[in-house]
């Protein structure tokens, strides 16, 4: 047999006649693993969140930018057409 051959049967032998570890995990650790995956998935959720919505969030600026530019312009021009009829009624 070969080199290899003979380091990979070697390898599995010991992976298959390996007793348990019989070692004792308390729940402190357990409950700091838990927490750090609910916190990397909560991060995950909200990066997600935030990407999907950023396009939205700036139709929404656009379309209030555009609406009180609008209203701005009309309280202009409802401005001026007020003092041409201040003008007019003076004149007459």
């Amino acid at each position: 047999m070969s080199k290899t051959v003979t380091l990979i049967l070697l390898t599995g032998t010991l992976l298959v006649s390996a007793g348990p570890a019989l070692a004792y995990v308390g729940p402190g650790a357990g409950i700091s693993v838990l927490g750090s995956l609910l916190s990397i998935l909560a991060t995950t959720v909200v990066a997600i969140g935030a990407i999907l919505f950023w396009p939205l969030r700036k139709f929404m600026k656009r379309r209030k930018a555009r609406r009180d530019s609008a209203a701005g312009a009309a309280a202009v021009a409802s401005d001026v057409g007020d003092a041409g009829d201040d003008r007019n009624r003076d004149a007459k």
